[in-house]
């Protein structure tokens, strides 16, 4: 941060005040959406319906953020983060005290997912990286990304405790009134990111030494044919699977399996906390080691994570050392996988570029998310899902080992056939959807029996 400190963006502003910008805005909006998992069991106690409500509606918030990417991204680009990152934060404040009021599962899906998710789009750290490495000088960005990433991460450290005492002692609809007026806060912090994408890049990228201006559509063309990018993109599915499954879900879990809310909420707490040491990580390795490597060992350490969480008995300090060792593998994949799509194609159309990867994370995020709540009220356990992030893993660690971050050569004349132009991740979803459809309905129960069959996997006994 001290090498930061002293230098100016690609068009002359301090870069210290666009990292500290970014960073606010990257921590209150993480920190904002890592707190929906403490809602789960008070909504639906509340409005008298299942985890698989309210998954459907966090799963929602994630396919629509994940849609809307692309557009806000290529709509900052082009006139400015700064007013995008303004309107998507006002539009989240009004969500969230939409979804205060509500009181039937239609409308709190209207507002946590639909509206939520459109908004987060705008106001997503996504368009706020795309900025902040354009203006960062290109031996500095991937230690710039870093440091937003990991600020972003003391947003999920500080508001994960609070809400979870202001939810115990106010109720959820007035914790979530609250958060709405912090959420509002991020339109004041958007200044310094001004600017449409060629007027970030500033007149260091102008001149003989720089590409020539490509067109939008001339660009997504020659992503659509360059194998990396597409490979990418399936590699991004798993980690969205990761991370919303695993935010939004293990304060259920852990009370399922018999320990309280108390230790899942700061195991989350800790993710936030350890995954800054990640994020700054990253960026440190990223300007010195191959992206691709690193992405690779991080995917290959979730899943001895999660591997050896699953197989070892559970308890109040097993869930709190699972939350501090995925917080240091949580966010740093980020930009490690945005310094990979502009050594692909450059930074004027990185917005919009990383806003289609984006996608891919989030309909990992939608499956993940939605699967586990459908066989957690199905099956009573969580069991299967844990195993399927494992495998999720690996699959995405190997990926990595074929993907290359050189520059994407021009797009052919001649469009490729279909079978070449299929993203990897296609297959990923149909193996997710496939053992959720497979796994979801639980054997029928004996006529007349009184007792549910135990929920649980013998290896997580609860007394």
């Amino acid at each position: 941060m001290a090498g930061i400190a002293a230098l100016r963006t690609r068009n002359g502003r301090s870069l210290a005040l666009v990292v500290m910008a970014g960073s606010l805005i990257t921590s209150i909006g993480l920190g904002a959406r890592s707190t929906f998992g403490l809602y789960l069991d008070p909504v639906i106690a509340d409005l008298g319906t299942g985890r698989g409500m309210f998954s459907l509606a966090i799963a929602i918030q994630n396919i629509v953020w994940g849609l809307s990417q692309p557009f806000a991204g290529a709509i900052a680009d082009r006139y400015g983060a700064a007013r995008v990152l303004s309107v998507g934060a006002v539009g989240y404040a009004l969500a969230l005290v939409m979804m205060s009021t509500a009181e039937s599962p239609g409308i709190f899906t209207l507002s946590a997912g639909f509206l939520i998710g459109l908004a987060t789009g705008a106001a997503s750290f996504s368009v706020v990286l795309a900025a902040v490495g354009r203006m960062a000088p290109p031996d500095r960005a991937a230690m710039a990304l870093g440091v937003v990433t990991a600020m972003g991460s003391v947003g999920q450290f500080v508001l994960i405790p609070i809400t979870r005492q202001f939810i115990d002692a106010y109720g959820w609809r007035t914790t979530a009134t609250i958060l709405a007026a912090l959420v509002a806060t991020m339109a004041l912090f958007s200044r310094p990111v001004r600017g449409t994408a060629l007027a970030q890049q500033g007149d260091r990228e102008v001149g003989a030494l720089a590409p020539p201006a490509v067109p939008l559509a001339q660009e997504l063309r020659r992503a659509l044919h360059h194998r990396p990018y597409l490979l990418l993109n399936a590699a991004f599915f798993v980690c969205g699977f990761h991370v919303t499954f695993i935010s939004t879900h293990l304060v259920s879990y852990s009370r399922d399996v018999g320990i309280s809310g108390g230790p899942a909420s700061t195991g989350l707490a800790l993710i936030g906390l350890f995954n800054i040491v990640g994020s700054l990580a990253a960026g440190y390795f990223g300007s010195r080691k191959p992206k691709t490597y690193l992405l690779s060992g991080i995917y290959a350490a979730r899943a001895a994570v999660i591997t050896t969480f699953v197989l070892v008995p559970i308890s109040s300090t097993s869930v709190i050392v699972f939350g501090a060792a995925m917080g240091l593998l949580w966010l740093s994949t980020v930009p490690l996988t945005g310094g990979i799509v502009a050594a692909q194609f450059g930074t004027t159309h990185s917005g919009t570029l990383f806003g289609i990867v984006f996608l891919s994370h989030q309909i990992g995020a939608f499956i993940g998310v939605f699967m586990a709540g459908v066989l957690a009220d199905r099956t009573g356990s969580y069991l299967v899902v844990w195993w399927i992030a494992i495998a999720l893993g690996v699959f995405a660690s190997l990926l990595h080992l074929v993907i290359n971050d050189r520059p994407a050569p021009p797009a052919p004349e001649r469009l490729a056939p279909a079978g070449r132009i299929v993203p990897a991740g296609a297959a990923t979803v149909l193996v997710a959807v496939g053992a959720a459809a497979a796994l979801a309905t639980p054997p029928a129960e004996p006529a007349g029996a009184d007792e549910v069959r135990p929920p649980f996997c013998v290896l997580h006994p609860t007394g």
